[in-house]
């Protein structure tokens, strides 16, 4: 989710000299789209810090969580999925399309492999409309502007943001397009969001030489950033239940699931 966005239709090819965190990440959780510098780098970075892999999939794991809470349990019917990443299974649209196949979803990214994949993502329910966004996270404005063709403003809307504003590496421009997104929509709206943390008392300071290596090895850089600084994101809404935990930990049922270096939590627009 950086750089320039090209038209639908028109996007660059993907470049497959240079290992991809859409590509990666659907390498962790056990994805088929991916290439040989992916897997390379991916194996490397996991080799620094073994953790990765299970952060990737409490992070897949906490998007289920959070779409079926919000659709079943806050009646969303709008989700605005921003940083979408590859298709697997269980998208955004596809788990609240179960609970309320009307619901309308749509899909932002800027990564050329993602947009050769969108069809996978367009497949919906007849009742529901699924669309995508080829846009990027640092343009709000014309992020939103075009979500706009296909999502009503004027009612509810869940907004995506799982691992996405890590790839905004300026703190202050990260918490200015979370706050322009959220005043796009109406009260009643909902922010989820997953975000890496450097906190130790999650495992985060571990993490620190791996994202040096990605930095250097791999497209687009990342950063992480303590919970109060992810918790800042939040500022204007009112979380729900249980907080910014450990995204392995929200909402996880019975059992006591080991807390990762990702972040995650729910919040209500006022």
């Amino acid at each position: 989710m950086s750089g320039s966005h090209s038209p639908a239709g028109e996007a660059a090819g993907p470049d497959t000299g240079v290992a991809h965190n859409a590509r990666v990440w659907n390498y962790w959780i056990g994805g088929e789209h991916h290439y040989e510098v992916d897997r390379r780098v991916g194996e490397h970075v996991a080799g620094m810090f073994p953790v990765i892999r299970e952060v990737a999939r409490a992070d897949r794991l906490f998007l289920g969580r959070s779409v079926r809470f919000l659709t079943a349990e806050r009646g969303m019917r709008q989700f605005l999925d921003i940083g979408t990443g590859l298709p697997t299974a269980d998208n955004t649209h596809e788990i609240a399309q179960r609970v309320a196949p009307g619901a309308r979803t749509v899909y932002v990214d800027n990564d050329p492999i993602v947009l050769a994949h969108a069809h996978a993502l367009l497949a919906g329910t007849r009742e529901g409309v699924t669309d995508y966004v080829d846009a990027d996270v640092h343009e709000p404005d014309a992020l939103l502007e075009r979500a706009a063709r296909t999502l009503d403003f004027g009612r509810p809307v869940a907004v995506m943001m799982l691992g996405i504003l890590n790839f905004v590496l300026d703190t202050g421009k990260a918490r200015d397009i979370v706050r322009r997104v959220m005043a796009a929509v109406p009260s009643g709206s909902c922010l989820a969001l997953t975000h890496p943390t450097l906190d130790a008392e999650f495992g985060g300071a571990g993490q620190i030489p791996a994202m040096e290596f990605w930095n250097e090895n791999a497209t687009p850089p990342v950063t992480a950033r303590s919970r109060a600084d992810i918790a800042a994101f939040l500022e204007g809404l009112e979380p729900v239940e249980p907080g910014l935990v450990p995204c392995s930990q929200w909402r996880a049922g019975s059992g006591s699931p080991a807390p990762v270096p990702q972040l995650g939590a729910v919040a209500v627009k006022p």
